[in-house]
């Protein structure tokens, strides 16, 4: 099993994206698959929220699955009675530790966060069950409250510690910084939260686990709140291919996750989104699809088929004549130069003009007549 381990929160965090509502059969058919392609960890939402939620996780807690399950909760006895209600063994507990969020949330009485807390947890262990902490808003708390924090939840019976970047504010610099330090100091394992408010999330949490975070929140196709989460499909490739860490995960499935997600939530990713976006693969450029013709690792990180995409070679204003060439070939159509050369000027006024790379039949419609197409 690999050192790092992946806890999505899809059907928490995610789903917690303004707009986006899964219903109990999605949610059941969402974690079947994360647990099918080997995801280790699902936070699989709020049983507090009751009704509709509470009834997804009952269901998806009796499929029995392999995957850990785990429901988020807040600092009060009444979230982990929600909780065992549900029949959920493991209870993820969130506390603020930033003066902002503690003067919102605990009337500004930095003590309650630590009785709250110290009650809660005792509560949980009482009733058997594995206990996450998380400190809400931690990259904006004082450092050294903030290692109290875990600290205390670490003596007090917490099995993990969860460093949440709230609302996505640092760099990877600091969030290295930040997570070292707490790794340094607690025996228990640290968890990466991350948000996306400057594009960060998924760098921060590399950084994190660079620093010796050992466990990661994602989200499928970063969905989640403001401008989202870390991605599981950027985290866990870039894992793999940038830091040689197989996570165990069978990364060609992320293409239908993602559509799935999309059909689910209602929002598509845009084309040029890392990993699975429909222009992931997609070549244009001459100089691009040359290379790509000869070896596509000139200008393709990792194999399409690695996420379960297809490379796709396509003609546009940016295409040269090799790619024309090759495009053509496959239907049988050979042009002399000067035709080439006539062909892929047409293709790049028409392209400008229409504003979008041209179908098959657009570019056949400019070839001249003598040819024919097989």
């Amino acid at each position: 099993m690999s050192p790092i381990q992946i806890n999505d929160t899809t059907l928490r965090d995610g789903e917690q994206a303004a707009g986006v509502a899964f219903t109990v059969a999605e949610k059941v058919v969402f974690a079947t698959v994360m647990d099918a392609i080997g995801v280790h960890e699902l936070e699989v939402g709020i049983p507090a929220m009751g009704s509709i939620e509470a009834e997804a996780i009952a269901e998806i807690v009796n499929l029995g699955l392999n995957t850990k399950l785990t429901g988020w909760n807040r600092a009060v006895r009444s979230d982990i009675d929600a909780s065992l209600a549900c029949g959920l063994q493991r209870v993820h507990i969130s506390v603020p530790v930033s003066e902002i969020q503690i003067a919102v949330k605990f009337q500004n009485n930095p003590r309650l966060v630590f009785n709250r807390l110290r009650d809660t947890i005792s509560y949980a262990l009482e009733r058997g069950l594995y206990v996450s902490v998380g400190g809400e808003d931690s990259s904006r708390a004082d450092e050294s409250f903030l290692l109290d924090v875990a600290l205390a939840a670490q003596h007090w019976g917490a099995s993990r510690f969860r460093f949440c970047d709230t609302v996505g504010i640092i760099d990877p610099l600091t969030t290295f910084k930040k997570v070292q330090e707490l790794v340094n100091k607690l025996i228990i394992p640290v968890e990466m939260h991350t948000h996306n408010d400057f594009g960060m999330a998924t760098a921060n949490a590399l950084a994190g686990i660079r620093a010796g975070a050992t466990s990661v929140n994602t989200t499928v196709n970063g969905l989640g709140e403001r401008a989202g989460n870390a991605a599981l499909e950027e985290v866990v490739m870039a894992l793999k291919r940038i830091y040689s860490i197989d996570l165990g995960i069978d990364t060609s499935k992320f293409k239908d996750i993602s559509e799935f997600v999309v059909i689910a939530s209602g929002w598509d990713v845009p084309p040029w989104k890392a990993i699975v976006g429909r222009n992931a693969f997609t070549h244009e450029s001459g100089i691009h699809g040359h290379g790509v013709l000869q070896n596509p690792s000139t200008y393709e990180p990792f194999s399409p088929e690695e996420v379960g995409r297809e490379r796709s070679l396509v003609i546009g204003k940016h295409s040269g004549k090799h790619l024309v060439n090759n495009f053509l070939q496959q239907y049988g159509i050979s042009l002399t130069q000067a035709e080439t050369r006539s062909l892929v000027d047409a293709v790049r006024d028409i392209s400008v003009e229409l504003k979008r790379n041209l179908t098959p039949d657009e570019l056949f419609n400019l070839i001249p007549k003598p040819h024919s197409v097989n």
